[in-house]
């Protein structure tokens, strides 16, 4: 896993952990929907990939130092989303130094959180992140990308992504609802091939981000 180096005070400290964090966000957005999925993609992971991550989903605010004790950091909503000047520079700090977002629309969040990310890192662009990247390959095969989990507006799931020095630190997946296809079956009644597919691609992701 590769870990995280915090400076605080020219100090630093090492955090490093296999757990998972929900990002609380400003602006209206819910950043607590699908209270269900984090939970549910740990467990997965627990039982498929080999890892020991907590199932008890943590959050953490964007501009606290906490932010730095997870090696990945989920993001959800339908709406709006606001990052202060302090958050900012605290969410790139945390991703140039070796975190790792995944940002999932649930439908309504695109037009803002595009605009945030500009902030974040203004000499970057989201790019398509492409179907031989190797999130897409392991520990399960997606050889043709992001899968769909959800539809919307009869649109093609998209993986966008934002890279620092070749890492992907940033994966935005919107068309495609992976969390919704994470949480617990009688809240959407999906298929359990469905479920699988989600969870599957869903680990690949944690897998990526716990190894890069």
């Amino acid at each position: 896993m590769k870990k995280l180096l915090y400076i605080f005070l020219l100090t630093p400290v090492l955090l490093s952990a296999q757990e998972i964090a929900v990002l609380k966000y400003s602006g209206g957005g819910d950043w607590y929907g699908n209270p269900t999925s984090v939970p549910n993609l740990a467990k997965f992971c627990n039982q498929n990939i080999n890892t020991r991550i907590n199932p008890k989903t943590a959050v953490v605010e964007v501009d606290s130092p906490d932010i730095f004790s997870y090696p990945f950091i989920h993001m959800t909503g339908h709406g709006n989303v606001v990052f202060s000047d302090n958050e900012v520079i605290n969410l790139r700090n945390y991703l140039t130094s070796g975190g790792f977002l995944h940002i999932d629309d649930n439908y309504g969040m695109d037009k803002y959180i595009r605009k945030e990310l500009i902030k974040v890192f203004p000499d970057k662009e989201l790019v398509a992140v492409p179907a031989s990247h190797d999130i897409f390959k392991g520990p399960f095969a997606f050889p043709q990308g992001i899968p769909k989990i959800h539809e919307h507006d009869n649109k093609p799931p998209q993986a966008w992504g934002i890279f620092v020095e070749g890492r992907l630190v940033c994966l935005y997946t919107v068309e495609t609802d992976l969390g919704d296809g994470w949480e617990d079956q009688e809240v959407h009644n999906d298929p359990r091939e469905v479920r699988e597919k989600a969870l599957k691609m869903g680990a690949n992701i944690v897998n990526y981000a716990f190894k890069n």
